[in-house]
């Protein structure tokens, strides 16, 4: 905004003190170019003013506080998930592990006797062909990587409580 302009708004708003209101009206009688300036901006206050404001809905600023507490009090996903699926998951897989421990035992011959003798000994029994199919192996190393997981998860957790105990104490180990 050049000088002419903001002299006039501070004229037009009442905001110059009594010499520089004196001294602009005197401009605006004898200067065309203030004269001009002067009408445009005096048109533009009147359709400022005609102008009617928009107000916001009665719940406006309540719904704007209440969004941002929202937002802050959102957790994260890892803290979202439901510890029933995870359970349940687990328990899916500890039962078929389960299983198939059952059905290993339940497969052997505990009182088979050795060729030739009176007495019973315990015949170790033949999983090889269990454990040596593909969907087994796969099974059992996608349990092995959860168990990891699960244990990672653990230690990681205990850090953080220790770490977080220890920011709270202000440092001073115990």
């Amino acid at each position: 905004m050049n000088s002419i302009e903001e002299q006039l708004w501070n004229y037009i708003d009442g905001t110059s003190n009594p010499e520089e209101q004196k001294a602009i009206s005197l401009l605006i009688e004898q200067d065309e170019v203030y004269r001009k300036k002067y009408k445009e901006l005096l048109a533009l206050n009147a359709e400022f003013s005609a102008m009617e404001l928009d107000e916001p809905p009665m719940a406006f600023t309540y719904n704007v506080m209440e969004s941002i507490r929202n937002e802050h009090a959102m957790q994260p996903l890892k803290a979202r998930v439901d510890q029933r699926i995870v359970k349940g998951i687990g328990l899916f897989f500890g039962l078929i592990i389960s299983a198939i421990l059952i059905f290993a035992l339940a497969s052997v011959h505990w009182s088979a006797p050795v060729s030739g003798g009176n007495t019973t000994h315990f015949v170790i029994p033949n999983i090889t062909k269990f454990l040596s199919s593909p969907i087994m192996e796969s099974f059992m190393f996608f349990d092995i990587v959860l168990a990891l997981y699960i244990l990672d998860v653990y230690l990681r957790k205990k850090n953080l409580t220790k770490t977080y105990t220890s920011v709270q104490s202000g440092g001073q180990q115990k």
